[in-house]
């Protein structure tokens, strides 16, 4: 197949996961990274313990008023649900709801060869384009790939880290464009570290012009693509931390600079944030973003911000209470992305969820 084909397929699953006041839930989880989470509630990591908790996602009602679009890890999206749930597949269970089924596709990072102590390059290319075909017969509409970046002392990140991971992201792109798959560009940028927040939006600004000049070079389509960038946020060992309203103004003019306006829609990652955090700083970046230009959707794109409070409630057998605080925290991340979150008017955990070196 050719981008030609999908061309406007694309640009819709774009829009429809670009949809005003909604965003995404992330939970693409591999199964070593659910292990750890699973182990914080005391629950073993079998396959039938994912499987129902898969479940609870997939059935909470009224989580399509809020998340447009879900990322599945490949287990997922072959799985099928619990007997209570009738055994349909999972992403049947997500189509039924509206949500449109998305697939992390990158095969993960290794030591970057060159680089700085610490750098990553991301792995996954080889057979991908027959991988995100097969996906997309199974009902994935989009894909994600993570590429990591990491501020230091030592001189990250250093030119090689950027550019090679800026041409994995722009090879990825359109490479599932022309298997009919919105692809999701993620450069993270980590929150380890010591570094100002002025630093973090100098080097942010370098990351996301790199990628988008690797995206033309391409080919890629940008209307049938989406951006999930790192709030522009200081170190998490930095002592002078910023207000969610300096988060605000400083990613909005990071992205000002930077990402074309063809791209419909640019969702948060939140990066270890608490949960009540990433919502108060979607919430100050829509509120700037509402006072000068900006012509994307701002949303999320969420994981841990979304499930911390749902896992702890579930336990492995409370349905009902891990779907309850599942859909609060939808339903506060929706209104952040309009601009409309109020601080606390939904339950939520201040524990922060910062993880040094984060890996998924």
């Amino acid at each position: 197949m050719a981008l030609n084909d999908f061309r406007d397929e694309l640009a819709a699953t774009a829009a429809a996961l670009a949809t005003p006041g909604t965003g995404l839930l992330a939970a693409d989880e591999s199964t070593g990274t659910i292990g750890k989470r699973f182990a914080a509630i005391g629950l073993e990591n079998s396959e039938e313990h994912r499987r129902a908790y898969r479940t609870l996602l997939a059935t909470t009602e009224g989580l399509n008023k809020h998340i447009s679009g879900v990322i599945l890890y490949e287990e997922t999206l072959f799985q099928d649900s619990t007997a209570p749930a009738g055994g349909a597949p999972l992403v049947e269970l997500f189509q039924r709801q509206g949500i449109v089924p998305g697939i992390k596709v990158d095969q993960g990072v290794e030591p970057l060869a060159g680089g700085v102590v610490g750098e990553s390059w991301c792995t996954g290319l080889k057979g991908l384009g027959e991988r995100a075909a097969r996906y997309y017969a199974r009902g994935a509409r989009f894909a994600k790939w993570r590429a990591v970046l990491q501020i230091s002392a030592s001189g990250a990140p250093s030119e090689l880290a950027l550019r090679e991971n800026a041409w994995g992201l722009a090879r990825y792109a359109s490479t599932v464009q022309e298997q009919g798959l919105v692809p999701i560009v993620e450069p993270e940028i980590l929150m380890d570290g010591d570094h100002d927040i002025t630093t973090t939006a100098s080097v942010q600004e370098w990351v996301l012009r790199t990628t988008y000049e690797a995206l033309a070079m391409n080919g890629v389509f940008l209307e049938g693509s989406l951006l999930k960038p790192s709030m522009t946020c200081p170190g998490a060992s930095c002592p002078e931390q910023a207000s969610a309203e300096e988060v605000g103004e400083f990613t909005v003019r990071t992205l000002r600079r930077t990402v074309p306006v063809a791209v419909p829609a640019i969702l948060f990652l939140s990066g270890g944030l608490s949960e009540e955090d990433a919502s108060l700083c979607l919430n100050a970046i829509n509120h700037v973003a509402a006072q000068g230009y900006a012509p994307w959707h701002l949303g999320f794109s969420y994981g841990r911000a979304l499930q911390h409070s749902c896992l702890q409630h579930w336990g492995g057998s409370e349905l009902q209470a891990g779907q309850a605080a599942l859909l609060a925290r939808a339903r506060a991340n929706a209104a952040a992305s309009r601009g409309a979150y109020e601080p606390g008017s939904e339950p939520s955990d201040d524990t922060s969820l910062f993880v040094a070196n984060y890996s998924y």
